[in-house]
């Protein structure tokens, strides 16, 4: 430095430095220290403010697009100030779940408008503050961020967390509104400081959000509630974790989303998880399968996993017209995480015979049920041709994996006694073996009666729902 001082004949300082590799070096620093540079000198404060700074900051932490600062008629600089004035307790969240919410509304536009309508104008600071006051614990950050955007939705169907139908159930949850999840915020024992995220006016079903960590559960978690069906104690609730945080679950939902990993089928999000190597072709026709796993019709105690899957089936359009076929039974091999294999044979597919032509494609829902927490199906399909019903052959059917979530055991029945445990259990085996006899029918009988009474006790249910743990029904196994 001396040797440049002695050569240029001045004093080396900043304010003799050119500005454009100053404004360069500036380019890279973060928002926090161009803040801070404003307090160093009177030549880094006015640099600082040099507006092309703040665009890369208005960008990346709140996904300000040129037009929208035409729109406002603002500078970046402006800009970036009056945002972090608003939401800048969020500013670690605010782009991720601003880009999810982003991505979400704009792949349903075309495809579910009814449900983007459905979606409430984001709730005021004031607002959260009072839900804190209300159920006494503090929100987190990502959460009230995410509110900050859209106040959840109105209560309709279908929900805009997902649906799922079968032929004796259906769910469809919605995002809720803070006020309503507030007023289901559990203090009771088994679900203490959670918050509920979704509701399903069918089925009851909820997924919670943990505000504190309690009962084993780890702070900002998310899950679904799964009553243990073996234990005396209600406080006795096994979970089946979702999401580590707020974030985690949202963003990863929506990815699923727009990545068209959950189909939409009649302007609903169906949760089913394709696998791209679940897809078999024998000649002209291709089977895939997409499974999801049902939380409401499962439990960890006694063990018993509910996953449904759904088959498409496929002709090639470039296949014969003398290819068009009828299928006429199935073959399914099913094996449990044990190794136990069942196999299941049996005319057509949940009632029907299909015919495939060329470029026909049939899609068919069903159900199954494991007492491991995974397992795996294939088999194959037996058809005729239409023009020579004397010729058969088999469509084989790939192999298809089902896993459920991660669960966490209720701390309640971890602290219950060895004996006490065991009589327990020896009662819950007593209970299942008269309730075998009981199949899908009275389950049938019993949607009715419920879907009869629905329309008028909708929001009484709704607020119910948050004070008694979900009753689950079996389901018969259909292949």
């Amino acid at each position: 430095m001396a040797a440049v001082e002695a050569e240029l004949g001045l004093p080396f300082t900043l304010e003799s430095l050119p500005t454009d590799p100053l404004l360069l070096i500036l380019s890279f620093v973060d928002y926090r220290d161009l803040i801070n540079c404003c307090h160093v000198s009177r030549r880094l404060n006015q640099l600082s403010t040099h507006d092309p700074l703040w665009r890369r900051h208005c960008k990346k932490y709140w996904l300000i697009t040129e037009e929208e600062k035409s729109r406002k008629k603002q500078c970046w600089r402006s800009l970036f100030i009056s945002t972090y004035a608003d939401v800048g307790r969020y500013i670690d969240h605010y782009a991720a779940i601003k880009k999810a919410w982003d991505d979400l509304k704009k792949y349903l536009e075309p495809r579910c408008p009814r449900m983007v309508l459905s979606l409430k104008e984001g709730a005021r600071e004031e607002d959260l503050d009072a839900v804190e006051a209300q159920i006494g614990c503090k929100l987190p950050d990502d959460y009230r961020c995410s509110y900050r955007i859209h106040n959840g939705q109105k209560l309709v169907v279908p929900g805009l967390l997902g649906s799922m139908a079968l032929s004796n159930h259906y769910r469809s949850e919605d995002l809720l509104d803070v006020d309503t999840a507030a007023g289901g915020f559990q203090q009771r024992q088994g679900l203490k400081y959670c918050l509920p995220l979704t509701f399903c006016i069918h089925t009851g079903l909820s997924q919670y959000i943990a505000v504190e960590a309690a009962e084993g559960r780890n702070k900002n978690e998310v899950f679904y509630q799964c009553p243990d069906q073996m234990a005396r104690n209600p406080a006795a609730i096994d979970m089946f974790i979702i999401g580590a945080t707020f974030t985690d679950w949202f963003t990863s939902y929506v990815n699923n989303v727009v990545s068209g990993g959950y189909p939409i089928i009649r302007d609903q999000i169906f949760r089913y998880i394709h696998d791209p190597e679940c897809v078999a072709t024998t000649g002209d026709i291709t089977v895939s399968v997409s499974t999801s796993f049902l939380p409401e019709l499962s439990s960890v105690h006694p063990p018993h996993y509910f996953f449904t899957y759904r088959i498409r089936i496929e002709m090639s359009r470039e296949a014969l017209p003398e290819k068009a076929c009828q299928l006429d039974s199935r073959y399914w091999r099913i094996t449990n995480a044990k190794g136990d294999v069942e196999e299941v044979q049996g005319p057509g597919v949940v009632g029907e015979f299909p015919i495939i032509s060329p470029g026909r494609i049939y899609e068919y829902t069903s159900c199954t049920t494991f007492s491991t927490t995974s397992g795996y199906m294939e088999g194959y399909y037996t058809f005729h041709f239409l023009y020579f019903k004397d010729k058969v052959f088999n469509v084989a059917i790939p192999r298809f994996h089902m896993a459920c979530p991660t669960f966490r055991v209720s701390i309640a029945r971890l602290e219950m006694g060895p004996d006490e445990y065991e009589e327990m259990e020896e009662e819950a085996e007593e209970e299942e073996e008269e309730n075998d006899s009981a199949d899908m029918d009275e389950s049938e009988e019993s949607e009715e009666d419920e879907n009869e009474s629905d329309e008028g006790q909708g929001e009484e249910r709704r607020r119910r729902v948050f004070d008694v743990p979900i009753r689950r029904r079996r389901c018969s196994r259909l292949f």
